[in-house]
């Protein structure tokens, strides 16, 4: 049986659930919160490690900021797909104006900025808003 190292999103606990039990709802073993809630979680300075580096299925972060335009449109995109590629995909997003430390590490240069982490490295970055489909066909050109 094979298993997945998956971070709880309330209280960035390492679970190992069985690689096909993911899409059955489990809950963490420590806090006995939902491990996927159809919803992308917030990233923090104090997470973002937890979250990048034991996740073993891929993150895909939306690095934004509360005042652009383009980010306030993609939102619901972002919303909705979290929804539909869970738990293939944990989503996150990361506030650049409230997580500067993390997007300069990141070297953000403009928002909203895509990126896909696979075992704690990134794998590929995009820029800018788009379609679901748009972002699905993305995400499949990475093989998610």
């Amino acid at each position: 049986m094979s298993l997945s190292k998956v971070t709880c999103p309330k209280c960035n606990a390492s679970n190992r659930i069985p690689t096909d039990r993911l899409a059955d709802k489990p809950n963490c073993g420590k806090c006995k919160k939902a491990l996927f809630t159809g919803k992308p979680m917030e990233l923090t300075a104090a997470n973002v490690v937890a979250t990048i580096a034991h996740n073993e299925i891929p993150v895909l972060v939306d690095c934004w900021a509360p005042w652009c335009g383009p980010c306030k449109s993609f939102g619901p995109i972002f919303e909705k797909a979290a929804k539909e590629l869970e738990p293939n995909v944990r989503l996150a997003k990361l506030n650049t104006e409230a997580n500067q430390q993390v997007a300069s590490r990141w070297q953000i240069r403009s928002i909203p900025t895509l990126i896909l982490f696979k075992g704690g490295k990134e794998v590929a970055r995009m820029s800018g808003a788009m379609s679901l489909p748009q972002l699905k066909q993305w995400l499949k050109q990475q093989g998610v």
